[in-house]
């Protein structure tokens, strides 16, 4: 139970870091203050910022192996946003699979840093 309590903040904490931070951007960019591209790649950097920080704190919890917290936490969001995709009904695309990549490598990397923050 306390394994999945953990994992459960973290995620809690990630995603709500993730939707405050999306929330100001579209604002931004629905007042025209930036433009789509600077949008797009601000979309992308906050999701990849927040999960690298949210691996180096859980890989700073872990006693061993913070490639394997890593690795949990990014297969724990990316089968979220799987289960997003098919509910929503959109197509699986090569892009949605690099995009799952990066995230999953995001999350080993800071698992890594996190353990040896120790």
């Amino acid at each position: 139970m306390t394994i999945i309590k953990k994992y459960s903040l973290h995620f809690l904490y990630t995603i709500l870091s993730i939707i405050i931070c999306f929330l100001i951007l579209t604002t931004f960019y629905h007042f025209n203050i930036i433009s789509s591209n600077i949008y797009q790649l601000f979309k992308l950097l906050i999701l990849l910022i927040s999960i690298l920080i949210s691996g180096i704190i859980l890989g700073k919890k872990a006693t061993s192996k913070g490639y394997l917290e890593g690795i949990k936490l990014g297969a724990f969001i990316i089968f979220l946003f799987f289960i997003i995709t098919v509910i929503a009904g959109q197509e699986l695309k090569i892009k949605l699979l690099l995009y799952d990549c990066i995230i999953m490598i995001t999350s080993i990397l800071g698992g890594m840093i996190g353990i040896n923050k120790k």
